[in-house]
């Protein structure tokens, strides 16, 4: 395609990457990586909300959806992490780079003053772990998870490095994020506070490969690629 001639990036994303983003809350981020390439026909974009939900929830939301799909962005609602793998559309694609900013799994007692309790943060790790699990699944052979997460307490009791061992990945890299790395990038509570930002603090980006595809002696062993946007 024309439009994949010429390689465009935004930090650690290209426009020659097949892209999932999973748990978007207004697609801010989706519609920032769109901009930077000039087209959206790499990128797959998905919500946990309905679209109409997504009318309610978030201000921005149907304009930035809209604007994906005008640049040949695939939108799906209703993804559910712990499953992602399984469907229709997901389940026969792979991926070089699968993005979860901030994951959340709500609040258990519908207050933020929880987040230290023992009960949320196990909450916390089984949705991360759900995604873990799902994620490396749907990588291309040098494919990598990407979590942005705080790393303050108690968000650091997540233990997002050792979940991710257990699902059978292991740290590339971590690195410093930083929100004015992403223009027009918002990021937002969910939880009831849908359209409501929230202070960043000291967070990473944590990067994330597939054990089976790591060499002992170089990293990587090359994994197949496919010729379509879409192949599988």
């Amino acid at each position: 395609m024309e439009v994949l001639r010429f390689e465009k990036r935004i930090k650690n994303y290209s426009s020659y990457q097949k892209i999932l983003l999973v748990g978007e809350g207004d697609f801010s981020f989706a519609v920032c990586l769109a901009r930077a390439f000039g087209f959206a026909v790499n990128m797959v974009a998905t919500s946990l909300d309905s679209r109409e939900s997504l009318m309610v929830n978030y201000s921005k939301a149907i304009s930035n959806v809209k604007e994906l799909e005008s640049r040949g962005c695939i939108v799906l609602h209703e993804v559910d992490v712990h499953s992602m793998s399984r469907h229709p559309f997901l389940i026969s694609v792979r991926f070089d780079r699968i993005i979860y900013n901030f994951p959340h799994a709500g609040y258990l007692h519908g207050s933020r003053s929880c987040e230290r309790n023992m009960f949320q943060i196990w909450f916390h790790q089984d949705l991360v772990r759900g995604f873990f699990e799902n994620a490396r699944q749907m990588l291309t052979g040098e494919g990598e998870i990407h979590v942005t997460h705080k790393t303050t307490f108690p968000f650091s009791e997540w233990k997002i490095v050792e979940l991710a061992y257990m699902a059978g990945l292991y740290l590339v890299h971590e690195e410093q994020f930083s929100i004015w790395d992403y223009p027009g990038y918002e990021n937002k509570r969910g939880a009831g506070m849908s359209d409501q930002t929230f202070p960043i603090g000291m967070c990473s980006t944590f990067k994330f490969a597939n054990m089976l595809y790591r060499s002992t002696t170089s990293g990587f062993h090359l994994g197949a690629t496919s010729s379509g946007p879409w192949s599988g």
